[in-house]
């Protein structure tokens, strides 16, 4: 695939996206597995469990779902204020202080003990999710997702359509970058069953190094931007 990595644009880099689905489909599953069963980035979910709870009169569910959404768009709202505030620094910028709190919230959840306490782990992820969704929006130039997939997955079967029709390179590339952070996303999800069947709630650290490796790409970056 074309665009690994651009020069100039490395948080629009293939590279940067795929790392990042990964992390989205690790939390993702790591939230409903081991902190009962609510969805960290899928909000559709929540949104219908919140839906159905309504509908049965269960005062106590509706909170515990209303608060991770409420959550998540706090996040997008947060990384737009740090958007606007923080800007293109010289040596650090917006995306970093992003990547530093999402770093810094799964670091503590880690230590949330499950059960009575899982609704303040919930939140916690659920608004990291909020503010990576806000902060990387765009792939090699094009709109995309590391939290939400059904927009991606609509991608994928577009650019194909369009691809058998005009037989445009172009259109079949950015087709086969949607499907990669898909099959990333898909990856995550797997890596986060199996280390949340092992480690329970300390699974919630482990993804850590790959936010770790995004921080230190966009740094790189940075640095050798100044050096020019």
């Amino acid at each position: 695939m074309e665009g690994m990595f651009k020069k100039g644009k490395m948080a629009e880099s293939l590279s940067i996206a795929m790392l990042l689905a990964l992390v989205g489909g690790y939390l993702d599953i790591y939230s409903y597995l081991a902190r009962g069963k609510v969805f960290a980035n899928t909000q559709t979910g929540n949104l219908v469990l919140l839906g159905y709870n309504m509908a049965q009169g269960n005062l106590e569910k509706m909170i515990y779902y209303l608060l991770p959404i409420s959550f998540f768009a706090f996040g997008v709202w947060l990384a737009k204020i740090i958007e606007y505030k923080v800007g293109e620094g010289k040596y650090f910028d917006w995306l970093h202080v992003l990547l530093g709190i999402e770093i810094g919230i799964l670091f503590i959840v880690m230590f949330i003990p499950e059960g009575k306490f899982n609704v303040v782990a919930n939140i916690m992820v659920s608004f990291i999710c909020g503010l990576q969704v806000q902060g990387f929006r765009k792939v090699n130039g094009n709109a995309y997702s590391t939290v939400m997939f059904t927009g991606n997955l609509k991608n994928v079967a577009e650019r194909f359509a369009h691809y058998s029709l005009t037989k445009e390179r172009e259109a079949l590339e950015n087709g086969k970058v949607y499907l990669g952070v898909i099959l990333m996303f898909v990856i995550g999800g797997w890596l986060g069953a199996l280390t949340t069947g092992e480690y329970a709630e300390k699974a919630a650290g482990l993804i850590n190094s790959v936010l770790v490796i995004v921080f230190v790409l966009l740094y790189l970056e940075k640095r050798d931007l100044i050096k020019k």
